[in-house]
């Protein structure tokens, strides 16, 4: 099954925080389990795309690229996006297709925005998603904390699906490219 670990928005400003913005939750936690996933996908020949968010660091910059204790594999393919959701005026679902990727490994910030959208669209696109339960992340919203928000999202994107395809959540420790979609459907 061809795969793609797909990590959204894991930038040095949006990690760490800035002047207007504080540092996500759980943020050494976080890019421990991103270069975790990293390692694994290297090791099964898993291709490795990072998608990046113009707005963080207005585009440039130190701030704006993949946090400085990521482990990024020469052979990354990088999009940058302008909105909320990854697959919006990237290029990134062509991208996926012509790769004939069926199963995407999701990772990033900030759950409740890019994480969110960005699993749903990868499921009305004809892919299979497993969203790393730990290794995503947030800051609190006025109504809830950061804790609350990946919970909440943790359990609604599990099992989340359009028919054929659908989310399940596993957590970074797990044999995530080894897709367990099939033993659901």
């Amino acid at each position: 099954m061809n795969q793609t670990l797909l990590i959204i928005d894991a930038q040095q400003e949006l990690i760490d925080g800035n002047l207007e913005e504080s540092a996500v939750i759980n943020k050494e936690h976080l890019l421990g389990n991103i270069n975790l996933v990293i390692d694994k996908a290297k090791q099964s020949g898993v291709p490795v795309v990072f998608v990046r968010d113009l707005d963080v660091a207005k585009g440039k910059g130190k701030g704006f690229q993949v946090h400085e204790e990521i482990i990024v594999p020469a052979e990354t393919k990088y999009f940058d996006k302008a909105a909320t959701n990854s697959f919006h005026g990237t290029g990134l679902l062509d991208h996926l297709k012509s790769q004939k990727v069926k199963h995407v490994v999701i990772m990033g910030c900030k759950t409740q925005h890019c994480i969110d959208s960005a699993v749903r669209t990868a499921t009305i696109n004809g892919l299979d998603v497993t969203l790393v339960g730990d290794g995503h992340s947030t800051t609190d919203s006025d109504t809830l904390s950061a804790e609350q928000i990946i919970k909440h999202h943790n359990e609604i994107l599990h099992g989340h699906y359009n028919v054929e395809h659908f989310s399940v959540v596993r957590n970074a420790a797990e044999d995530l490219f080894h897709p367990i979609h099939d033993s659901y459907r």
